[in-house]
């Protein structure tokens, strides 16, 4: 069996030894992924939908580094700290992928990294390469 791990590049995933997303046939896997820059800064700190916006750039390139698309995308797995927020965060989800349709779990967590109001895992299936 191939495995392939996709990095980001962020400094983490070397620290703590993750990968941005892997690879395994037909399967790609996206680690929980939220808005912050390359120093940790949280982004759209104010804006969960502006947060969904980055976290959904950021899925998609992982992918595509796996050499599948947000159309592949099968299952998702949502943090969300303020319940208040649940609304917003699924439209600006259901806005990127349109009718894809994956399964969804979306919980409350008391706290994510950076206050980040929103975290995202994903999976994909792809054919098999």
């Amino acid at each position: 069996m191939t495995r392939q791990n996709i990095s980001s590049g962020a400094p983490w995933e070397v620290q703590f030894g993750y990968s941005r997303a892997v690879r395994i046939k037909d399967r790609i896997i996206v680690s929980g992924t939220i808005a912050v820059d390359e120093a940790g800064r949280l982004l759209y700190p104010d804006d969960p939908a502006g947060q969904v916006g980055v976290v959904f750039d950021r899925i998609e390139t992982a992918i595509r580094s796996a050499g599948g698309t947000l159309q592949d995308v099968v299952s998702l797995r949502i943090y969300i700290t303020r319940m208040e927020d649940a609304e917003t965060i699924g439209h600006a989800f259901k806005q990127r992928l349109g009718n894809i349709n994956p399964v969804a779990t979306m919980v409350a967590v008391a706290a994510l990294f950076a206050d980040a109001r929103v975290e995202i895992e994903a999976e994909a299936a792809v054919p098999s390469a």
